[in-house]
């Protein structure tokens, strides 16, 4: 099964970094969309959209990409268990564990506004808007650069 694996490993990576960037373009949306939620009438029209758009987010390109990521992430791993090893994993790693801990933590959010609620501020989701992304940069850096 590794030889396997490793013969097309290309593939495997490309289609792991396509799912990247869905998933890191969903979780750096979603927040966005919290945003204009915060700003629309309660009970209104917009409201009923952002609760829409919030959910096809999540369950459409947000949660498939995120699957898709850790299960072509765990056959790299299987195909290549010496990546455990390289320091630039061990940076990268807890990147993608925080990035999907964030990811957790958007879908509940997510619930309380289809609930009516307005968790936290507009201001609070405008810096998580861009924690996910810092997190990523660095998980890139360490897989493209490998410093470590």
């Amino acid at each position: 099964m590794r030889d396997f694996l490793l013969s097309i490993y290309p593939w495997i990576k490309a289609l792991h970094i396509a799912a990247v960037i869905a998933w890191m373009a969903g979780m750096m949306y979603l927040p966005r969309l919290f945003i204009y939620h915060h700003q629309a009438a309660k009970g209104g029209e917009a409201e009923r959209f952002f609760v829409q758009m919030e959910r096809r987010l999540l369950k459409g390109v947000i949660n498939p990409s995120m699957i898709a990521v850790w299960l072509l992430a765990g056959l790299m791993l299987y195909a290549n268990p010496a990546l455990f090893s390289a320091g630039w994993f061990m940076v990268k790693f807890p990147m993608v564990l925080g990035i999907s801990a964030i990811h957790g933590w958007y879908a509940r959010a997510r619930r309380a506004f289809e609930r009516g609620e307005r968790p936290r501020t507009e201001r609070f989701w405008r810096v998580m808007n861009e924690i996910p992304f810092l997190m990523m940069l660095i998980a890139v850096f360490m897989a493209v650069a490998k410093p470590l």
